[in-house]
């Protein structure tokens, strides 16, 4: 199916100006224009009140994985970024393994993706590491405010964590989170179990594919989990189609339906954009310029068939896609936003040298939904993954970055 349009609005003088740079038409204040060339009808508009308020943990590159917990059991929520975690409120750096500082330019870290997870069940928070894809994921035992580094412990080292879109998810719906991920070694996408009694550290490993599955290489891109067919189980997604879920998740070999989402891609969500009863399937390009909603058509007896329609080709390199209310307003936002350098300072991706933009698109759904684009900053960019939470415990859910310009907190002000 063709890329249809869909009506997006942008807010945020700055992004107003990029967008309108990249599809040929001059941008003046409060201007409403629309281009017969363009692949986006726009209506922008300016907004000069900054919703979110920058805090600069690091202006380092030590990781492109981020996670956030109360690590010292103080009250107060905490940010960790590879070998390192920032006590709240005033940011102070602790060693969690020996680090380094990265050269952005020539360089990729030890760390892709955190995940902050009470993983021995001991009530504290420990750290969850993904490095540089197909190898094998690791977690730090919290010492429990105890000095010196925390213990590293292997998840598993059969399984090369590949597919570079990892997800921090519940798939079996216990209330506790797993890794979602490719195991590069037998080639198949598994989910991996953490540990759920005090007296074993195993994590289980279960298989949801058969071996040579697309989307398990290495550097595969594009996975997601959701219910596609809204019979009330987690399906898996990835950019070639989606595995539908069986009643008992932990069964391996899921029915396998092909579909077309696109290119390489982040984070995929799961979400009934137009309110008719299907879900629809979001994504980003990993490396290239893209955001787009992918609609389902279901007929009777046959397989979805699915309509692709663009809500954004302001950024490139938007390599982790976030679905989070962040106004309060009970509709699913996104946030995303460009991984500064993705391949180094080189010409392999489209828009390397661009500005390092982080936005949240503001969804109004309806027959006709859109995405009001607005800029929250355009000197950090986003890592590999997310961290959305409150993280001040005034109500709004706030936004956590790392990446190659360094570790960002962006606080929510939208209520205030």
């Amino acid at each position: 199916m063709g890329v249809k349009n869909t009506f997006i609005r942008l807010v945020g003088a700055s992004l107003t100006a990029v967008f309108f740079a990249t599809i040929g038409i001059s941008c003046n204040k409060n201007t409403n224009a629309r281009s017969e060339k363009s692949t986006v009808t726009a209506n922008a508009t300016r907004d000069d009140k900054s919703n979110f308020r920058k805090h600069i943990i690091s202006k380092d590159f030590i990781s492109e994985g981020v996670a956030a917990a109360d690590v010292n059991k103080d009250g107060s929520i905490d940010i960790m970024a590879g070998a390192y975690w920032f006590e709240a409120p005033d940011w102070k750096q602790h060693e969690i393994f020996p680090g380094k500082t990265f050269d952005p330019a020539t360089e990729y870290s030890n760390s892709f993706l955190n995940l902050s997870l009470d993983v021995n069940l001991d009530g504290w928070e420990d750290l969850v590491v993904i490095a540089f894809p197909g190898e094998p994921a690791v977690w730090y035992e919290n010492p429990q405010n105890k000095s010196g580094n925390w213990q590293k412990h292997a998840i598993d080292d059969a399984v090369g964590v590949g597919n570079e879109s990892p997800n921090f998810v519940d798939v079996d719906g216990d209330g506790r989170v797993d890794i979602l991920c490719a195991d590069t070694r037998k080639s198949q996408i598994v989910w991996l179990k953490a540990p759920v009694q005090k007296d074993s550290l195993q994590w289980k490993i279960f298989a949801i594919s058969k071996e040579n599955a697309p989307g398990t290489e290495q550097f595969s891109h594009g996975l997601g989990l959701g219910d596609v067919n809204k019979d009330g189980r987690r399906d898996i997604t990835i950019k070639d189609g989606w595995w539908e879920a069986p009643e008992d998740p932990t069964q391996g070999d899921w029915k396998f339906h092909k579909a077309n989402f696109g290119e390489d891609c982040a984070h995929m969500h799961v979400l009934d954009v137009t309110g008719d009863g299907l879900n629809d399937v979001i994504n980003s390009s990993a490396h290239k310029y893209g955001i787009w909603w992918h609609e389902q058509v279901q007929e009777a007896g046959s397989e979805p068939q699915w309509k692709t329609h663009l809500i954004s080709k302001d950024l490139s390199q938007t390599h982790a896609l976030a679905l989070e209310d962040l106004n309060n307003d009970d509709k699913p936002d996104l946030v995303t936003g460009k991984r500064f350098f993705a391949h180094n300072d080189s010409d392999i991706d489209p828009g390397t040298h661009d500005p390092a933009l982080l936005i949240w698109l503001e969804f109004m759904p309806g027959k006709t939904p859109y995405w009001e684009i607005h800029e929250i900053d355009n000197d950090s960019g986003v890592g590999l993954n997310i961290v959305t939470e409150d993280i001040n415990k005034d109500g709004m859910s706030d936004i956590v970055v790392a990446n190659k310009k360094g570790v960002f907190y962006f606080e929510n002000t939208m209520a205030k």
